[in-house]
């Protein structure tokens, strides 16, 4: 019978009692704690084989607590992290600080005593075998919708080798989620995620910022020498300076880099995992070196517009509820049906993102249990209107004759694109006379002159 001491950190008083009764019966010594403070006492009165800690707490939460641990050198226990709430960043953070596993609520009673085995194996502080899952199933970008699936699907399969992946996808769409999903699943995933926004570098400081620097015995580390082991992120990658792409360019294509005004040659160990708006692929712009991207774009991958996957709208307002909730201390409300009804057919031109921004707005404002349509018909009213396409265009919101004439103009003025702007061709086209033609783009402004004259 195992003698092991646990230490079981919850604020929920009715885990605690559980854990503490279920891990006594099968033979293990068990203290628990309600908060951080009790858990440091315990802590620093007789150190534990094995943590369990809840990642929300109402004083410090258990990311802090480990933070804590493991930079003050006193992290002599296996940490379990417990959480109903997991997200790619928090399980990467705890991992980066030395939790060995995560343990998801609620509880289930046999993957919990198998965790906690598997942990006490590996040693107080000890890590899992490489290319152990670290990250649980509870961090996998949320969405029940066939598209959603099929992504995390494809991302799985990608996600063992070392192939450099390319994410394309609108602004907003969540690239970086699935990037550091793929980083959780990789062999590489205890291993640091070291995130590069493209447009921060600039002729002047590219070679800095990606070889880093030495100055006599002082080292200045680049992006490529903090994401060795692990994976360096390219956020929009169409927006790198052409100083830039050549570094990138000429480190990938050696395996190996110099600091600036260093002399040593240091291996490249980085698997580079980028994202980039839609066209990337054929690079139309011509803004990427053509020997680059075809040294990044190994695997692409498309990240869909949250249009496309719709039915997934009421569970991501309740999943960022509840993140909100938990993260921020906002008080709980929860979205009436005739408001999740509306914002799914909502184009959201800034996609998940705005989702979010939304959920935190109606949540500050506390108006009651319950969201309702009236105050979310409120929040899209506010929203600043710009030139988005028509599928971006929220037509809804608009009385019929407006929304009719909306949707008409932008369909004649792409319509009058494909015809070279010729407005005879536009009549066949379409199917309208062509005098009636003329009559139905002056009234709706359309100026067909400059878009190619008339023929």
């Amino acid at each position: 019978m195992s003698t092991a001491n646990i230490l079981v950190v919850d604020d929920e008083a009715d885990i605690r009692g559980l854990l503490e009764e279920i891990l006594t019966e099968e033979g293990f010594s068990v203290r628990v704690a309600a908060d951080a403070a009790e858990a440091r006492r315990h802590y620093e009165e007789d150190t534990p084989d094995l943590v369990l800690l809840d990642i929300w707490m109402p004083d410090t939460d258990g990311i802090t607590l480990l933070r804590e641990w493991s930079q003050g050198g006193r992290l002599d226990s296996a940490i379990v992290m417990m959480s109903g709430h997991g997200t790619v960043e928090t399980a990467v953070e705890a991992t980066r600080l030395g939790a060995v596993d995560f343990v998801e609520k609620p509880l289930s009673l046999a993957k919990l005593l198998r965790t906690v085995q598997q942990a006490l194996e590996g040693g107080p502080g000890g890590r899992p075998a490489r290319g152990r899952q670290l990250v649980p199933p509870m961090v996998e970008p949320i969405g029940k919708s066939a598209i959603m699936h099929t992504l995390r699907e494809d991302v799985k399969q990608v996600a063992p080798h070392d192939a450099p992946v390319l994410f394309v996808g609108e602004p907003g769409t969540g690239r970086e989620a699935f990037a550091r999903y793929l980083h959780s699943l990789s062999t590489r995933a205890s291993g640091p995620f070291v995130a590069l926004v493209a447009s921060g570098l600039s002729d002047s400081n590219a070679e800095n910022q990606l070889l880093g620097s030495e100055s006599g015995e002082s080292v200045d580390a680049g992006s490529l020498e903090r994401a060795r082991g692990g994976v360096l992120y390219i956020s929009e990658l169409e927006d790198l300076c052409e100083t830039a792409q050549s570094v990138l360019l000429g480190a990938l294509e050696r395996g190996s880099f110099v600091r600036k005004n260093g002399a040593l040659a240091i291996r490249l160990d980085v698997r580079v995992v980028s994202s980039a708006r839609p066209g990337i692929e054929q690079n139309a712009s011509g803004k990427v070196r053509q020997d680059l991207l075809s040294l990044i774009n190994v695997v692409s991958l498309r990240v869909p517009p949250l249009r496309e996957y719709a039915e997934d709208v009421p569970e991501l307002l309740r999943y960022y509820v509840d993140k909100l909730v938990d993260t921020e201390g906002l008080p709980y409300r929860r979205f009436s049906v005739a408001a999740q009804n509306r914002l799914r057919n909502y184009p959201w031109p800034g996609n998940v993102r705005d989702l979010k921004n939304m959920v935190h707005r109606l949540l500050m404002l506390d108006n009651g249990e319950v969201i309702t349509l009236e105050e979310v018909e409120t929040q899209l009213a506010a929203a600043p209107t710009v030139d988005e396409p028509l599928v971006k265009q929220d037509l809804l919101a608009l009385p019929l004759r407006e929304a009719r004439e909306q949707f008409e103009r932008a369909y004649l003025q792409q319509q009058l694109i494909l015809c070279g702007g010729k407005v005879g061709q536009l009549a066949k086209r379409v199917g309208i006379e062509r005098t009636h033609l003329y009559r139905k783009l002056r009234s709706l402004g359309v100026d067909f002159r400059q878009t190619g004259g008339e023929d």
